[in-house]
């Protein structure tokens, strides 16, 4: 590492899977500007979210932390404003924190550690989507018209969301590179496209010829062969009921394709900025996603799975004075990032850790050196849709899952890579099936967690329709008015406000 704090831009999209990449191996889809950022980069084969639904892979992902040990539950788990996260120890190490975008804080604090916030958050910071393992289909679950309305849209809030991301990250760029404020810079941006609703502009379902768009590789098993998890997210969704058709699959991977390509531009306009401002030589680059996107895979759709379209990320580390061009194999997930950053800022001490983290620095790996790296990703999905905790274990090439309330499931990632073939239960893996659970053990009380998770839910039910009630006031946070921060207000004279901020 070189002695000095380098500035770290932190790109971050919703629901963005590996397998529609191409530096992941997609022949289709189109994606220019995260190729070429990949050219100089690492790139990480096999980088998993820790739990596969948004709020809480980037709780886990902030703190450093299994979303069991901080109460992470859900959708709507409050992310405790007493477990510090990667930012706080960034800025007591002399970095400036911004935050341009989503990060799905839930409770009332909404900055964790960053000094800013830019932009107000898509999605609700209150309890409206507390999971609720007593019903089987929660009233705010992804429903069809994710397919039957997909294709091209003129324009989606989603869209006016992501444009003000962008907008704004550059206009930030710009601020830092003009400030007196000589910190190195910590900037998260984070979009929430590819994220459904599966829709694009006229522009960008053009860049791809219909007929081109692939339908999935292992298409939907008959119900009697699902596992029983699937099972429950196919009646969520209303799936159980609806089987669609090839041409509404094709329509909604080719509106994911376009949201892809969207995002893809919104990365080269702000990496032109970021050029041309001379900030790039001295910037590392992180792009990542908070989880997957199935996209029809094995008939299912959206996330909360750990089959490998869900739950596998892409992970790309551009620090090209620092690391060599490289793919790195080994099992890695974002709780890791935690120290990795750290590492990054290391040139100034980092404080004493307040609070024992679960991931590893990434920083061995990317110079090549994968002595000691445990090589095992450990993940848990506690919101709706289970029945009792459900637990994930990847280790070197094998995945295993293993939950009290359904059948276990053991798979060879290396010779079976769409997950086809359980190997639980067969006599030559009872071995390594009774190490796993040795694993599942040690680590997770299964019990007790089970009745933490119903005694939170039970609690933020109750306190969601008691805040309804009366005068609402809300969590959300309130961004400022940018352009005015642009403005002329009459302090100090207008020839030196108007030339004193020039690039």
């Amino acid at each position: 590492m070189k002695n000095s704090q380098p500035n770290i831009l932190f790109i971050q999209f919703d629901q963005l899977a590996t397998h529609a990449l191409q530096i992941y191996g997609n022949p289709v889809v189109k994606t220019p500007h995260i190729d070429s950022l990949a050219e100089q980069s690492v790139v990480f084969e096999n980088a998993y979210c820790n739990f596969p639904l948004c709020a809480p892979s980037r709780f886990s992902m902030l703190s450093g932390q299994l979303c069991s040990r901080i109460g992470a539950y859900d959708n709507a788990a409050e992310f405790p404003a007493s477990v510090p996260t990667f930012i706080h120890y960034l800025r007591a190490m002399g970095y400036q924190t911004s935050l341009v975008g989503k990060m799905h804080y839930v409770g009332p604090d909404q900055l964790h550690g960053f000094e800013e916030r830019l932009t107000t958050d898509i999605y609700p910071a209150d309890y409206i989507w507390t999971g609720d393992w007593s019903i089987d289909k929660p009233p705010y679950a992804a429903d069809m018209r994710a397919l039957t309305d997909a294709g091209v849209c003129t324009r989606s809030v989603q869209m006016d969301f992501d444009d003000v991301v962008c907008h704004r990250t550059q206009q930030k760029l710009y601020d830092l590179a003009r400030s007196s404020d000589n910190r190195p810079f910590f900037l998260t941006v984070s979009m929430t496209h590819p994220h459904d609703p599966y829709l694009c502009t006229q522009e960008y379902w053009d860049c791809y010829k219909h007929d081109d768009i692939e339908l999935p590789e292992v298409g939907r098993p008959e119900d009697s062969e699902q596992d029983a998890h699937s099972l429950r997210l196919l009646h969520q969704c209303g799936l159980t009921e609806f089987e669609a058709t090839d041409e509404q699959i094709r329509n909604a991977r080719h509106g994911y394709y376009g949201a892809v390509s969207y995002v893809d531009d919104k990365v080269g306009e702000i990496l032109k900025v970021l050029d041309a401002n001379g900030l790039r030589d001295n910037t590392v680059i992180i792009l990542t996603s908070d989880h997957g996107e199935f996209l029809g895979e094995r008939g299912l759709w959206f996330k909360r799975s750990f089959f490998e379209p869900a739950s596998r990320v892409p992970l790309i580390v551009s620090a090209p004075d620092q690391f060599s061009r490289r793919r790195v194999k080994q099992n890695v997930s974002l709780m890791d990032l935690f120290p990795t950053l750290l590492e990054f800022g290391s040139a100034k001490r980092a404080p004493e850790m307040v609070q024992e983290i679960d991931g590893e620095s990434l920083c061995g790996l990317m110079d090549g050196n994968d002595d000691n790296w445990s090589d095992t990703v450990y993940g848990e999905i506690l919101s709706e849709g289970v029945l009792t905790p459900l637990f994930m274990i990847r280790k070197g090439v094998y995945k295993y899952v293993y939950s009290k309330a359904d059948p276990s499931q053991l798979f060879d990632i290396k010779s079976d890579p769409n997950e086809l073939n359980n190997l639980s239960g067969q006599d030559k893996f009872e071995q390594m099936e009774n190490e796993f659970m040795q694993q599942v053990t040690s680590k997770w009380d299964s019990d007790a967690l089970s009745e933490e998770i119903v005694q939170s839910q039970q609690t933020r039910l109750f306190l969601q329709k008691v805040l309804s009630r009366g005068k609402h006031t809300a969590w959300d946070y309130a961004d400022t008015d940018e352009v005015t921060v642009h403005c002329y207000r009459g302090e100090g004279s207008y020839n030196d406000w108007a030339y004193t901020a020039i690039n």
